[in-house]
């Protein structure tokens, strides 16, 4: 299988690539080159604008893939600038639980959000809050470019030794460092998956029939407070909580999980959430103590 991967070098992308080659499929990398990437040989690797008509044009000109797996499309004008300029049999886009963002709750469902009904609306990144322009991005796929096999991946909050977002790591080092915290949301449930494990769902998704909108997260929730607690007691420290301490960065968050009924009847089997946080955690303290 020949395999364009756009964003590939960085978090769930170098995972994804790493599964595809290890697999014994072909690999392409789309990337602007600021990242040096340790695939060696093993990817080809186009230098693109994503946000540039011509340059995706003029890079896929006379190309076509068998798949190609999207980690850079926010906004329905994304979608549109890049579709019109590749070719490829199937086309998987990273999406996300915040389209969910106007009802969280427990065990949402695909259904739930129909894209096929959101009322399209060309638009660039910073036109909306990033809830509503994942929204317009899976719009534009489903509704503008029906004849194109498509899936949109909506994933829930993604974390892992790799994560340069740090916003689980913050709560850790925050103990470790003795900063004081605000948090608004410690007893809420909340849904992860593992970066990994996020990858490896994207080959799954690129190596079988699975189109739609489907959701992906890891068995379980858990809370902040589980967290903290927990990370109290390997650490040694007690966490600092105070309205005046630094907002956390997951605050605002509700309690949510996903129904990922249709990714396991598809024939993929996501860990439990507490197999790989509590070891994270460990991971991070191993790291802040040197």
């Amino acid at each position: 299988m020949d395999a364009l991967i756009l964003g590939g070098t960085r978090y769930m992308g170098t995972h994804l690539a790493r599964k595809l080659i290890a697999d014994g499929h072909d690999v392409t990398i789309a990337t602007r080159g600021n990242v040096v990437d340790s695939f060696g040989e093993s990817v080809r690797r186009i230098i693109i604008d994503r946000n540039d008509a011509e340059s995706l044009y003029n890079a896929f000109k006379g190309k076509h893939y068998d798949v190609t797996i999207d980690n850079l499309a926010y906004s329905s004008n994304d979608v549109k600038i890049l579709l019109n300029a590749l070719s490829t049999e199937k086309y998987i886009m990273t999406s996300t639980a915040s389209v969910y963002a106007q009802n969280f709750h427990m065990n949402m469902k695909e259904a739930e959000i129909d894209s096929l009904k959101t009322t399209l609306k060309w638009c660039n990144n910073s036109d909306y809050e990033y809830d509503e322009v994942k929204r317009q991005a899976e719009a534009a796929l489903f509704q503008a470019y029906l004849n194109q096999i498509a899936c949109a991946v909506r994933f829930s909050f993604i974390f892992g030794k790799d994560d340069y977002t740090k916003r689980l790591f913050y709560y850790v080092e925050s103990i470790f460092e003795e900063r004081a915290m605000y948090i608004d949301n410690i007893s809420e449930r909340l849904s992860f998956i593992e970066s990994t494990e996020a990858g490896q769902f994207l080959t799954h998704v690129a190596t079988t029939p699975v189109i739609g909108a489907i959701n992906a997260s890891s068995i379980g929730t858990i809370s902040l407070e589980e967290i903290i607690v927990y990370a109290e007691k390997r650490i040694g420290k007690k966490a600092i909580l105070c309205e005046r301490g630094e907002a956390a960065p997951l605050n605002g968050c509700p309690g949510f999980s996903l129904d990922t009924s249709l990714a396991e009847q598809s024939g993929f089997r996501f860990m439990d959430i507490n197999e790989w946080v509590y070891p994270l955690i460990d991971f991070w303290m191993s790291e802040l103590k040197g």
